[in-house]
């Protein structure tokens, strides 16, 4: 897989990862304005009249103007993909790691009980957790939750939906971005 690259507006908030073709794209239409890291990608041209070939740097980190989506989302898109990141593919009930194909989405507030299927409202839980709970409230079984639900920002989403390896200059970029310390997210037992 290649390295994607991001994107950010021209205040530096980080939009969406691009493929080299659609960076390249930016490049040429230059819209373009900074850029911040290693470069990802050389892409070569044609040759011109004095027999030169074309070539064109990409940067890791590329700062965008134009109308184009110019403002972060509000609110990442509910995944199960980006919400077992979130929790580390950790079930919150029980503490355990797991394979994704293990992992289940659970409503802390059952929406069958009027709970909503929002980010503050769902957790990465193993089938055998959500089985138990069913569409019970944690004050009404022995139930706690390990950490509590979150809505990551723009840099944590993109940081949790990127399918291939982050390169150390966009995560710590990203990283720099973060709400809140990775460890703080963690209840602390009593």
């Amino acid at each position: 897989m290649q390295a994607q690259i991001l994107r950010l507006n021209l205040a530096g908030q980080p939009l969406e990862w691009l493929s080299w073709e659609e960076a390249a794209c930016l490049y040429v239409r230059e819209l373009v304005t900074w850029t911040l890291g290693g470069i990802v990608q050389t892409v070569h041209g044609g040759i011109n009249r004095s027999g030169e070939r074309s070539t064109l740097d990409l940067a890791a980190i590329i700062a965008c103007g134009g109308e184009r989506m110019a403002r972060p989302r509000r609110r990442p898109p509910l995944t199960n993909r980006a919400l077992f990141a979130r929790d580390e593919h950790t079930c919150l009930y029980c503490g355990q790691s797991f394979f994704i194909s293990e992992l289940t989405r659970d409503h802390v507030h059952p929406v069958s009980r009027g709970g909503k299927d929002i980010w503050e409202n769902v957790v990465t839980a193993c089938r055998r957790c959500n089985q138990h709970k069913g569409n019970r409230l944690l004050q009404d079984i022995e139930m706690e939750l390990l950490a509590l639900p979150f809505v990551p920002n723009a840099a944590e989403y993109l940081a949790l939906i990127n399918s291939v390896r982050i390169r150390g200059d966009q995560m710590e970029f990203l990283r720099g971005q973060f709400s809140r310390p990775r460890q703080n997210r963690w209840l602390q037992a009593s």
